[in-house]
């Protein structure tokens, strides 16, 4: 592989770092975006797309299919879609490729990033598919293909493999994926999952304290400001820090 030794080191660490705790499982599946360069073997990876599979889902009708992007064609499209999305998400998270001595969480944060948005055609990933029904909402409709991509992130994260959500099959690479792979108009691109070995340690994840987020019974709209990144954005004005 031609790591170094700390790279080496990183690398070894996030493969022994599986485990059967689902409490430490849930708590420390956080998305992964730099990873190593050992692939991921098949049986691996069917692991989490055989979660993927018990995922619930509407009068289990299984109105899914996963497709894995690992072919050279297949990867070229993904980077295609990278490039997109980088492009329209980096205006909107007032994006920029951080310094070489820029230590600070942003930065280590966005370099990571861009990590992940240059070397995606170095990478595995599935693309998760939903086929369109005519009596609910695209909205409704995605509950029952958002638990399936749940199941395989924390089955990625139970084998000590990393995994990361895009949105590389939205914006304009949705189109680039959809005629990469051929999935028909009547089947939603509902999402992309890039997995791999991590380059680095999972969790524990960040989140806001309970009582942050959890309303009893009432709507309670001095707790209900947009968060973004650091602090909730309040209303007509900037983000707290």
């Amino acid at each position: 592989m031609g790591l170094d030794t700390p790279a080496l080191v990183e690398y070894i660490c996030g493969m022994l770092d599986s485990t059967d705790d689902v409490w430490e499982v849930l708590s420390t599946a956080r998305s992964i975006r730099r990873f190593t360069d050992e692939p991921v073997d098949d049986e691996t990876l069917d692991r989490c797309l055989q979660a993927a599979t018990w995922a619930p889902n509407g009068a289990n009708a299984q109105l899914w299919r996963f497709i894995v992007l690992a072919a050279p064609d297949q990867r070229a499209a993904v980077a295609e879609a990278a490039r997109i999305a980088l492009r329209a998400i980096e205006p909107v998270y007032g994006m920029t490729r951080p310094a070489a001595d820029d230590d600070s969480r942003a930065a280590r944060n966005n370099r990571a990033t861009y990590e992940l948005h240059d070397r995606a055609d170095e990478y595995t990933s599935v693309l998760f598919t939903a086929y369109k029904n005519e009596f609910a909402s695209e909205f409704l409709q995605g509950g029952s293909i958002y638990p399936s991509m749940q199941n395989f992130c924390l089955a990625a994260r139970a084998q000590g493999l990393g995994a990361c959500l895009t949105s590389w099959a939205s914006y304009g690479g949705e189109r680039i994926l959809r005629d990469a792979v051929g999935v028909p108009d009547e089947w939603f691109l509902a999402g992309h999952i890039v997995v791999g070995w991590p380059r680095g340690r999972h969790g524990p994840v960040r989140r806001r304290p309970l009582a942050d987020v959890v309303f009893r019974d009432r709507w309670d709209p001095d707790r209900a400001d947009i968060a973004y990144g650091r602090g909730a954005r309040p209303r007509g004005g900037r983000p707290r820090v």
